[in-house]
């Protein structure tokens, strides 16, 4: 998982946590039987996710997407157009 900032200008506030992950989710796991887990994060499809989270902390909410690429949903996360 990759952690960022959803205002990236925070990025050098030495007091500035990470406040969001992106994620890929394959179609190998989404395809497996594990429902407890499909159930928690609520995805469907294959591709790039985004959900709130600090580090070492549960997510704040469902994860976003699927996007089709890591930047995607980064931009989308940071609400870049």
């Amino acid at each position: 998982m990759t952690q960022a900032y959803s205002d990236p200008t925070r990025a050098d506030d030495p007091h500035a946590l990470p406040n969001i992950e992106v994620f890929y989710m394959s179609d190998q796991f989404s395809a497996q039987d594990d429902i407890a887990f499909s159930h928690i994060v609520g995805y469907a499809d294959a591709g790039w996710y985004w959900w709130a989270c600090f580090p070492g902390c549960l997510p704040d909410g469902d994860p976003i997407g699927p996007f089709h690429t890591e930047a995607d949903a980064l931009a989308d996360a940071q609400d870049i157009d």
